[in-house]
């Protein structure tokens, strides 16, 4: 199953993101699980910070892909390197997220580690209420004082995805799409020939001009 790199429907999850985190803490109270803490390391106090840049650093693993409901990952390790920049306006925050998850691969089913290495940015801006504008930009109530990345950071990760997934031990073969959807895969030396063939039977007239062109 390929997924899709839908913004639209990641995005929308970010509304409801408040509400799982009380749903999240009462799961974890009556059923046990991944310890409130992970969520609750996700948050930085900007009621305190001065109008200057600023580093946060944060890391995850199977637990933080847990605290999302239908989560696309379900396996892997990361860390963050959050540079945020705090103006009278608005808030920048630049992530550098590094590290690798487990994803299956559409050919052969094996599991294999995916890299990560995500360069993102988000600017929270300023206002009455809050409301997105864009993927990028969204407005935060003045008078907030606490903001959790982890949506972010899941946003990010899930969005890094790739539409095919194939494992790295089949890095040297070409695949593409056949009438019915599905992959087909052809060595590099299936690719040649093929190469080959069509060279073979291109129209006389065009590898004329071909010739003229390579002179």
């Amino acid at each position: 199953m390929q997924y899709q790199k839908s913004t639209k429907v990641i995005k929308s999850s970010r509304k409801m993101f408040l509400n799982q985190k009380y749903i999240f803490t009462f799961a974890v109270l009556i059923f046990g699980g991944c310890p409130v803490k992970d969520l609750k390391d996700f948050d930085i106090d900007i009621i305190g910070l001065k109008d200057k840049a600023y580093t946060f650093d944060f890391e995850g693993n199977n637990s933080f892909f847990k605290l999302f409901e239908n989560s696309l990952v379900e396996s892997g390790v990361f860390k963050v390197k959050l540079y945020l920049d705090k103006s009278a306006t608005m808030i920048q925050l630049n992530f550098h997220i590094t590290g690798s998850i487990e994803l299956t691969c559409d050919r052969s089913l094996e599991q294999f580690d995916y890299p990560l290495d995500i360069e993102e940015k988000h600017i929270l801006k300023f206002g009455e209420d809050d409301k997105e504008l864009t993927d990028e930009i969204e407005i935060i109530n003045r008078h907030t004082a606490t903001i959790n990345v982890a949506q972010y950071i899941y946003e990010f990760i899930v969005l890094a995805i790739p539409m095919k997934k194939i494992h790295p031990k089949f890095a040297d073969q070409q695949y593409e799409e056949n009438e019915e959807g599905l992959l087909v895969y052809r060595s590099k030396e299936e690719e040649e020939t093929s190469e080959e063939k069509d060279e073979e039977n291109i129209d006389p007239r065009w590898a004329a001009l071909r010739k003229l062109n390579n002179n």
